[in-house]
């Protein structure tokens, strides 16, 4: 008998067969896997993404919504608490590059919003500025005693405006990133909207790669999408596009779409207003129309990079966001 061999039904299976053997079941079983839920390749990746960044996933009740979060707690006590909300047709995800820029001076936040992500959604539900501002709240009541910085991203961004308007006391400082909400110098991206077209929506290869088009200006920044992952997303896009529909009629065209610009004469907390100069969803004219209304705010303009600020330039948003914290005002 050959060392180290095995009798199975009279056949001798041989080291060398096993290790040969071994890759091909796993292949096989992920293939198997991929075909059952063809987001899981995506969920894995989200995954490993989120480990490498030091984040931890949890889950919490809060304003009638199951949310789906990630957090990563700081060194201390007493830290500043930062929670970051994502922007529409995003995810907590979407910060994840952001949060390998911050240290542990921070604890960090990341929720995916309600409707959004894996956070739950309910049939019929209101996710517009104002009630998504109501479920925020309840969010930071949930997950901090004290005030937290509230960082927005895009539609996020007009999220926190209502938030720091209307529950000022759970707010500490605010940051606006390409935030939406406002009127701005006319684009392709607006005129769009209000056409009643959703130019975000996606629903096969060409659609995916006009929505990265519009959302990026540096390529390198692109997240890669190799299918079978992109045939995943498509697919997930697709079921969600009514979905998508219901929520840019509240905020791109309904009676609230400029609720946080209305409200943001009554914002007091120090603000960081922040854009990328070629941004082709949120017109970086926005950022002085913003600030006419906080005279407190500080304005921060980065050259080359488009709407995802948050992911084509972390390093700068950290800068601009640490100063922030540490100053009331960003340099």
């Amino acid at each position: 008998m050959m060392p180290f061999a095995s009798q199975v039904d009279g056949f001798t299976l041989r080291p060398s067969r096993l290790i040969v053997a071994a890759p091909v079941l796993v292949i096989a079983a992920l293939a198997i896997l991929v075909w059952r839920d063809p987001y899981a390749i995506v969920r894995a990746e989200y995954a490993r993404q989120r480990i490498a960044a030091g984040l931890t996933q949890r889950s919490v009740d809060a304003g009638g919504h199951r949310w789906i979060y990630a957090e990563r707690a700081a060194d201390r006590a007493d830290a500043p608490t930062l929670v970051l909300l994502h922007g529409y047709t995003g995810s907590k995800e979407n910060w994840y590059r952001l949060a390998e820029q911050f240290d542990r001076r921070y604890r960090l936040v990341i929720p995916d919003l309600p409707g959004w992500g894996q956070s739950e959604r309910r049939p019929g539900a209101d996710y517009g500025y104002a009630a998504q501002a109501e479920n925020v709240a309840a969010f930071i009541d949930h997950i901090s005693e004290q005030p937290v910085v509230l960082v927005g991203h895009s539609m996020g961004g007009g999220i926190v405006a209502v938030v720091a308007a209307r529950h000022p006391r759970r707010v500490s400082q605010v940051a606006l990133l390409d935030a939406s909400g406002v009127r701005f110098k006319d684009n392709q991206f607006g005129l769009d909207v209000l056409a009643g077209r959703n130019p975000f929506a996606v629903t096969d290869a060409a659609g995916l790669e006009r929505y990265l088009d519009i959302l990026f200006h540096d390529r390198d920044a692109r997240p890669a999408i190799p299918w079978p992952a992109s045939h995943a997303v498509i697919s997930q896009r697709r079921a969600d596009g009514d979905f998508e529909q219901s929520v840019l009629d509240r905020i791109g065209r309904g009676d609230e779409r400029f609720l946080p610009y209305d409200l943001a004469a009554d914002i007091d907390q120090p603000v960081l207003l922040l854009w990328c100069q070629q941004d082709q969803v949120i017109d970086a004219s926005a950022m002085a129309i913003f600030a006419a209304r906080m005279p407190q705010a500080r304005q921060v303009l980065l050259d080359g990079c488009g709407h995802m600020s948050l992911m084509e330039q972390p390093a700068a948003v950290a800068q601009a966001v640490s100063e922030l914290i540490a100053k009331g005002t960003p340099r």
